[in-house]
């Protein structure tokens, strides 16, 4: 019997190789003596081990199986009688564990230097939401709301001193912090404006000027990296091409709206000259919106609002996992609640009492 199979399978006796704890709970013993402690969850009359839960967790929110899937292929392989609620109680129970996690999260990204930030629906049993989600090199976390407005990313950001990085919505403008627009966003509306005008000779030069400084300053980022010792340089041909706009009167009206999209947000366009590490565009949070959309897809509005609060607590600790170069299911695994611990190298002991795990 594999170490996973007693922890799928109701045990009516002590095995080869298990010994029998009290309340009906068994752990398995190596030919080293060590023992696999597993603390019960008992559902329907069954006793669930946390690798179970772990599993489950892994397999869902980790490599996106559906919940159904999951529960015939494991009812197939060891002969159990998982049923749906128990998945769910199994959901549920993850989440009110790793719930902490998440804040803590959450508390290292807002004391972080840079965040990456974007937005994306969520179907709630056929009524409209939204998840926000706040990102750095190494966490993510996600955070469901009732409306696209601007006041949940303010009050998550409450605090944060340091560079915002985000698409053009205009719910972040009003967030008191340094930021940088993505300009991978603005050039795909450049590229739409020139191929909707493709004979408006001006709305090309403009995107002609812009497209020649971002490929200079994208040189230099290819050789030296995200450092504003070697950006800085750039700020005279940043001065240069708004002082080109300044002074160009367009005919074009494309043209004339790109000058002053230009205009309202030179603030925000190239903040990544002057600060250490600020990437010049939303890329990370981009891919991290990825991750719950395709999670989104196996949930396919048939969650609650608790439901879906529930999956993104355990998606933001398996993304985060996956920044920090964690494996998802050692995590679960190891009785630790707190990524940046387990992550530690040389770290003595990963055990943690509340799991039983030893």
């Amino acid at each position: 019997m594999s170490n996973w199979t007693y922890a799928f399978t109701r045990l009516h006796a002590p095995e080869r190789g298990f010994k029998q704890f009290p309340h009906g709970s068994f752990r398995q013993a190596n030919s080293c003596g060590y023992e696999w402690g597993l603390s019960n969850l008992r559902l329907h009359g069954w006793n669930w081990g946390w690798n179970i839960v772990a599993y489950f967790v892994y397999n869902v929110i980790g490599l996106r199986i559906p919940q159904l899937t999951f529960q015939h292929s494991i009812n197939r392989m060891f002969g159990g009688h998982l049923v749906r609620s128990s998945l769910n109680e199994f959901k549920s129970r993850a989440s009110r564990i790793y719930c902490e996690t998440k804040a803590k999260i959450l508390d290292r990204i807002i004391a972080g230097a840079v965040i990456h930030a974007d937005e994306t629906g969520a179907n709630i049993r056929g009524h409209p939401g939204y998840v926000w989600v706040l990102t750095n090199l190494t966490d993510v976390v996600y955070i469901l709301a009732e409306s696209r407005e601007g006041e949940t990313v303010q009050q998550l950001l409450r605090g944060f001193r340091g560079v915002l990085v985000s698409d053009f919505y205009a719910a972040y403008d009003s967030i008191e912090c340094p930021q940088q627009k993505c300009l991978i966003h603005l050039m795909r509306d450049l590229n739409d404006e020139i191929l909707n005008n493709p004979f408006d000779e001006e709305a090309k030069l403009v995107t002609l000027q812009f497209a020649s400084l971002l490929r200079a300053i994208v040189a230099t980022i290819d050789r030296r990296g995200l450092k504003a010792h070697f950006l800085r340089k750039h700020l005279r041909e940043v001065d240069r091409f708004f002082r080109f706009l300044k002074r160009s009167r367009f005919q074009s009206e494309v043209a004339n709206k790109l000058k002053q999209r230009f205009e309202r947000n030179q603030e925000r366009l190239f903040t990544f000259l002057q600060y250490d590490g600020v990437p010049w565009n939303n890329n990370n949070a981009e891919h991290a919106i990825k991750s719950f959309a395709r999670l989104r897809d196996i949930i396919a509005g048939s969650s609650t609002k608790k439901g879906i609060e529930e999956y993104l607590t355990l998606l933001s600790v398996a993304e985060s996992c996956k920044y920090r170069g964690v494996d998802f299911l050692d995590f679960l695994r190891s009785g630790e609640t707190d990524i940046a611990t387990f992550a530690r190298p040389h770290q003595p002991s990963r055990g943690g009492s509340q799991f039983g795990i030893r």
